[in-house]
């Protein structure tokens, strides 16, 4: 009876276990599941997330291909506009020169004219002019010549030319104003 006793305990003891075997059998089953469903949504938010990170890509890599035509365009501008740039320059080095050369001409001539004229005449055309033109038109005369010419101006006249004169070109209105106060 004994025998029979343990062998009905054991029975018991062993179907108890069992019992417990079937209800953590059913919470893994029940895990399992949740975590499988886990992994799907995991795994969708992976594809998701590389779904983004490639259009995020390809968004990128065609602003920068605008970005580059763009940038190229503006350094086809800053070219153009470089040797536009280079071109004024030398159009106004080159009228720079042909000014110069105009204006010594120009001035050569007038010398030249008052050279040849007696030098009373010289002096009343002088005399009627502004102090800053007869300055510039001694300026250009022989020193003998002038001193001929300045002999024959009005005194008055002849002073504020010599400052002018001492003063030097250029011989504008704001020089001679400034020199005659």
């Amino acid at each position: 009876m004994i025998r029979y006793l343990f062998s009905l305990l054991l029975f018991l003891t062993l179907l108890d276990a069992n019992k417990d075997l079937l209800d953590c059998d059913s919470v893994f089953e029940q895990r399992k599941d949740e975590l499988l469903r886990e992994m799907e949504r995991i795994d969708e938010r992976e594809q998701e997330f590389r779904a983004y990170q490639e259009a995020s890509k390809a968004l990128m890599e065609q602003k920068n291909k605008k970005l580059s035509q763009k940038l190229n365009e503006l350094n086809e501008k800053l070219a153009k506009s470089e040797a536009t740039k280079k071109e004024i320059i030398k159009l106004y080095e080159d009228n720079k020169k042909l000014l110069s050369e105009i204006n010594e001409a120009k001035d050569d001539k007038i010398s030249n004219a008052y050279l040849k004229m007696k030098d009373k005449k010289a002096a009343k055309i002088l005399d009627d002019m502004t102090r800053a033109e007869a300055a510039e038109i001694l300026f250009n005369l022989t020193p003998k010549k002038i001193s001929k010419i300045m002999e024959k101006m009005n005194p008055a006249n002849a002073s504020d030319v010599t400052l002018l004169l001492k003063a030097g070109p250029p011989f504008d209105s704001n020089t001679s104003i400034n020199i005659l106060k």
